[in-house]
């Protein structure tokens, strides 16, 4: 059994929210407009996804880590998203995240975007998740549904993951355009509420569409490094660097400031219905870009399988 760790998050109001990010974005993007919304119906395009909405007990967890990949391969650290729902003490939980497939069932290393129905006891899990990999024909992006080639609900290594009941309810919409500043725009989000909420540590998660522009998105390659990757730069020259158009449908999960359990405080992958997606970095096109996204704060944080060698290398 993995060990779980539980944190109660400090949740502000969605109004007081909107307000801190707001300004936050506007100091970042050329035009923000940040507003209490329904959540749209999420299971329309672009999204497709199991459930309606990201609402109903939210919660973030934080499986495994990057120790368990770099600076050498852990390939034994395998995890399952319904074992984690039970974990998080909400069995049947929808998942939205960013982690990395499981070896064991697909033969490589890969990106996986977790989007996943997980089981309860009336119903079979939906898994609606996305694997993007390096294609062996061309060396370019191929995006695949997990469901076209397997039917189970693994991951390995490590895993961001928000979760909720997948309930319609009121969220935050975010719109920002035209990037002036250096961050992206989840690092924008972050740092803004570090900044404003200090020793109080707030999660978020959710969905955002990059619906102009370009990204800077990495894909891991699919084997894994036999010589140890020591250092960011080591990570980078291993990694494959692509520049992907919009839109792209991504799934980030933020916290605010690390309370103690050896966070990744930001990771953020994507997927697209024009066959591209990984982990997301930044927008290449700040002049054109736009970003549309609907938020929700995690009440609780849950820390899964902490590692105990640990290092900072190849977080971002």
């Amino acid at each position: 059994m993995a060990k779980v760790e539980r944190f109660a998050f400090h949740v502000p109001s969605l109004e007081e929210l909107a307000g801190v990010l707001q300004k936050g974005l506007r100091e970042n993007f050329a035009d923000a407009q940040v507003s209490v919304v329904d959540c749209p119906d999420l299971t329309q395009e672009p999204f497709k996804f199991p459930a309606k909405g990201i609402c109903g007990k939210p919660r973030i967890a934080d499986v495994g880590g990057v120790p368990y990949l770099i600076p050498l391969v852990q390939k034994e650290k395998v995890y399952d998203l319904n074992t984690v729902a039970k974990d998080i003490e909400l069995p049947g939980a929808f998942i939205l995240g960013a982690g990395a497939v499981s070896s064991k069932i697909l033969g490589v290393n890969a990106e996986l975007i977790p989007i996943v129905q997980t089981k309860n006891e009336k119903k079979p899990a939906v898994n609606g998740s996305y694997v993007a990999q390096i294609n062996p024909a061309d060396k370019g992006c191929l995006l695949e549904k997990y469901s076209s080639k397997y039917t189970d609900c693994e991951f390995g290594l490590l895993a961001n993951l928000y979760a909720s009941e997948g309930k319609p309810g009121k969220v935050i919409e975010m719109k920002a355009n035209g990037r002036t500043g250096e961050l992206n725009f989840v690092s924008c989000l972050r740092q803004t509420l570090e900044k404003h909420y200090g020793e109080k540590p707030v999660g978020m998660g959710g969905t955002f569409i990059i619906q102009k522009g370009k990204a800077k998105i990495h894909i891991m390659p699919p084997e894994f490094s036999t010589c140890p990757l020591n250092t960011d730069e080591d990570v980078n020259n291993w990694l494959k660097f692509f520049e992907m158009k919009a839109p792209l449908i991504c799934q980030p999960v933020i916290v605010s400031r690390d309370p103690g359990f050896d966070l990744r405080l930001e990771h953020t992958h994507c997927f697209s219905h024009h066959g591209e997606g990984g982990h997301y970095h930044q927008d290449t096109s700040p002049d054109s870009v736009q970003y549309l996204g609907y938020f929700q704060p995690a009440e609780l944080l849950f820390r899964i399988d902490r590692p105990q060698d640990t290092h900072l290398v190849g977080r971002d």
